[in-house]
């Protein structure tokens, strides 16, 4: 990720350049803002940018908070992070400062810091799925959430690394992100709709209970291989550990942790079109049927792709399942809700887009970031179509197109 932070001398050409057909292109970038600016934005005062501790110019932190919105809105990034938010909630915050993330955010990292992530396929513990006895596998979906996490904690081992000192950052603090794809299928596979109060308790209750398993599997390394090389006493201060249940705190203190990070979401899109295009990650269902845009070594090449939900109810049925919803009929307001449901139990962070209409006002894209600072997100970003940035998926034609079980068949 091409990261800037706010008040760099730089920040509004940084800003600006997406807006370029010809840049950026196939680089994805953020603002990395503080409090401080945000404070100033909500007071309208002016902002020092500053390099190496010289002050080349003030500006309007509220102007310059408008041209990071304006150029998300028309051309989908600059992305933002919430930079004293994740640092706050770093687990190594007596040894790092994060500047940066991994490409799509899901993972902040230090200098040659490298991501190591896996997620779960929720749908594949559903038990009697759209029938009023259908419920979560619960004992089956930790059993597993184990096994990953001590299989990722292997990949740290037996990874080849670029350079050396990315090795030491890797096996130095054993970072990993184990997460959860499917959240959106499921639900509709339970009955529940995307953004309702339900979703929301769900999600949270999904969510802690994958970290909790998570974390007393690597607090079981520990003690059978040992604490992660950075491990430090002032780990057991930080202000993430300090919300984690009192179990925990108590076995860290006497063990040590595996890993120094755990959970994320990440946006996991080519692994859930492997798994027969489940919903990917946290996201809403995009739409029923869509077309999905792939770039093969001929060029690119348009697959028509049908949700897994929907393809499993139609396996019974006719019509759309009971609670079906896409993106189409979601409020920016159930994005922001499900992912401050579950960000509190991750110590990574949340890869998650909010997908808005072409007429979506502007001024209550300004309320969405303000929202997601609110709830302690650390980062927020929103995509509304365009002609500059196009997009991966796109609703489809009614004509009809060659059947694939999914859009990138392994022999492709």
């Amino acid at each position: 990720m091409g990261v800037l932070r706010c008040d760099h001398p730089d920040i509004e050409e940084f800003i600006a350049e997406k807006a370029n057909p010809s840049e950026f292109r196939h680089f994805n970038v953020s603002v990395m803002v503080s409090d401080a600016f945000m404070h100033a934005v909500e007071k309208d005062t002016e902002w020092p940018l500053v390099f190496e501790g010289r002050v080349y110019r003030q500006v309007r932190a509220r102007e310059l908070w408008h041209k990071i919105i304006d150029s998300a809105y028309h051309y989908a990034e600059p992305g933002v992070l919430f930079g004293d938010t994740i640092n706050r909630m770093n687990n190594l915050w007596y040894r790092e400062q994060i500047s940066a993330t991994n490409p799509c955010g899901e993972i902040p990292l230090p200098p040659y810091g490298a991501c190591n992530l896996g997620a779960v396929n929720l749908t594949q513990f559903v038990s009697a799925p759209f029938t009023s006895q259908a419920a979560l596998k619960w004992a089956e979906l930790e059993e597993v959430v184990r096994i990953a996490t001590r299989f990722q904690d292997n990949v740290i081992d037996i990874s080849n690394y670029p350079l050396p000192v990315q090795r030491e950052q890797a096996q130095g603090t054993r970072r990993i992100g184990l997460g959860l794809t499917g959240l959106a299928d499921v639900l509709v596979m339970l009955g529940i709709r995307y953004g309702s109060a339900e979703s929301i308790a769900f999600s949270r209750d999904i969510m802690k209970r994958i970290a909790e398993v998570t974390w007393h599997t690597s607090i079981e390394l520990a003690q059978e291989k040992g604490v992660f090389p950075f491990f430090h006493v002032d780990y057991l201060r930080g202000e993430f550990v300090k919300t984690l249940d009192e179990s925990i705190q108590h076995a860290l203190a006497q063990y040590g942790v595996r890993n120094s990070h755990h959970n994320t979401i990440a946006p996991t899109g080519t692994i859930s079109l492997l798994a027969n295009n489940i919903s990917n990650g946290i996201e809403p269902i995009f739409k029923p049927e869509y077309d999905r845009h792939v770039r093969l070594a001929e060029g690119m090449r348009t697959f028509r792709v049908k949700d897994y939900a929907l393809q499993l109810w139609r396996e019974q049925h006719a019509g759309m399942p009971p609670a079906w919803v896409d993106t189409d009929t979601l409020m920016p307001e159930a994005h922001l809700q499900i992912q401050g449901a579950m960000q509190p139990y991750i110590d990574n962070a949340i890869s998650k887009t909010i997908n808005i209409p072409v007429d979506f006002p502007f001024d209550k894209l300004m309320d969405v970031y303000t929202q997601a600072y609110a709830l302690g997100l650390k980062g927020c970003t929103v995509f509304r179509p365009n002609p500059v940035t196009g997009s991966v998926l796109e609703a489809g034609s009614k004509e009809e197109a060659p059947p694939v079980d999914h859009c990138c068949p392994y022999e492709e």
